[in-house]
Order: C-alpha cells, then sequence, then structure tokens
C-alpha cells in the first residue's frame, strides 16, 4: 500500500502520518526530519537544503527526489510506505509515479487561518519529533518532551513570518497536486480540523472500506 498524504503546513501531517504507519504496519517516509537531520550533520545535501528551509522556500526537486528514490529502495518499503511532505510539486508527484506508483493519496482540508494558529509558536521535540502547541497542546512540563524529556525547540520554520511564507508557497505551489490525484480518482479528502483522533479513525476506516473490497 503505497500513500501519499497531503495538506498545508499544519494540517497534521505529521501526526497522522505516524499513526496510519504504525496501524498499517508500513514506514513513515518524511522528507522534512531527512532534510533536518541532513542540516543538523551539516552533510553536503544538508548544506544546500538548509537555506531553502530557513526561509521556508522549497527545497529544489533534484535534491528531494534524489532523497525518496535512495530511501524507497530500501527493504522496509517492500510491502508499501507512506510519504510524508513529498511530493510537494506536480513535477515532483509525476517523477514518483515513474518510480513507485502511488495507489492513495490521503488530504487533510484545513483552513488556512487554522494552519497559522496551530504553527505559530509550534515547539518540537529534536530528538523524537514531537510537536507541542502552547496553546492547544501544551506539554505537561514547561519547554520538555512528554515522551523523552528533551529540552524543547521553536524551529526557525515555524517562526511566524515564516509560516505565512510556508503558506503561501504551498497554495502556489503544492495544492495543485490534490487536483493531480482526484483527476486519476486517487484522492481521498477528509476534514483535518477534528481533534487529531477523530481524523485518524476516519483516515484508518476510509482505508480499511478500500482494502477489503480490493480497490485500494
Amino acid at each position: 500500500m503505497n500513500l501519499v498524504l497531503l495538506g498545508a503546513p499544519g494540517s497534521g501531517k505529521g501526526t497522522q502520518s505516524s499513526r496510519l504507519a504504525k496501524e498499517f504496519g508500513i514506514p513513515q517516509i518524511s522528507t522534512g526530519d531527512i532534510l533536518r537531520e541532513a542540516v543538523k550533520n551539516k552533510t553536503p545535501l544538508g548544506q544546500k537544503a538548509e537555506e531553502f528551509m530557513k526561509s521556508g522556500r522549497l527545497v529544489p526537486d533534484e535534491v528531494i527526489i534524489d532523497i525518496v528514490q535512495e530511501r524507497l529502495k530500501q527493504m522496509d518499503c517492500v510491502k508499501g510506505y507512506i510519504l510524508d511532505g513529498f511530493p510537494r510539486t506536480i513535477p515532483q508527484a509525476e517523477k514518483l509515479d515513474q518510480l513507485s506508483m502511488i495507489q492513495r493519496a490521503l488530504s487533510l482540508d484545513v483552513s488556512e487561518e487554522e494552519c497559522v494558529t496551530r504553527l505559530s509558536g509550534r515547539l518540537t521535540c529534536p530528538q523524537c519529533k514531537l510537536t507541542f502547541n502552547p496553546s492547544t497542546n501544551p506539554p505537561k512540563k514547561a519547554d520538555s518532551c512528554d515522551a523523552c524529556g528533551t529540552k524543547l525547540i521553536l524551529r526557525d520554520d515555524d517562526k511566524p513570518e515564516t509560516v505565512k511564507k510556508r503558506l503561501k508557497v504551498y497554495n502556489q505551489q503544492t495544492e495543485p497536486l490534490i487536483n493531480f490525484y482526484k483527476r486519476s480518482g486517487r484522492l481521498l479528502a477528509v476534514d483535518g480540523s477534528k481533534d487529531p483522533e477523530n481524523v485518524f479513525k476516519t483516515l484508518k476506516n476510509l482505508l480499511q472500506s478500500k482494502i477489503s473490497t480490493g480497490v485500494i
């Protein structure tokens, strides 16, 4: 089962892709996490991508495609995967279909206003990647991850001025992907503004219904 999860920054892609990966026993592949790790380790790829990520711009297609292609060759992807953060453009989606056919694209529909509220001031655990929001999902202990106790950080791309740039880029370049997958009959859209548990149940039920009928 090869899946893509679509949605604006702040729509909950990371949360839902992680839960779906565990539910269906397939790896979650987050290009964002791969890139941030490369930046942290100061690899050639990381240095090349860092200036784009800090300013909220998309990392060039050729860099992302190379990362994804190598990742999909690994053994844990034999039974499928769920992509979070890729593809982000029509050319990326077309190239992905050449590498490995996507069976379903899941779209989380969340308003721009809600995304700004969720992202502005969001805190991230650099160790286990969990996210928290001071107003909607605060950590139990201030500035510390609930799971591992690591000090939480405010990522450069979650600062208010960068959030607005990220949403603008999404609207211009990434939102057309919804029509791309809709035209091919692969799109499954859900209301992502509901609480995470309800969103997850809706996604899970949709996929299980497709699997049970053999039309995934």
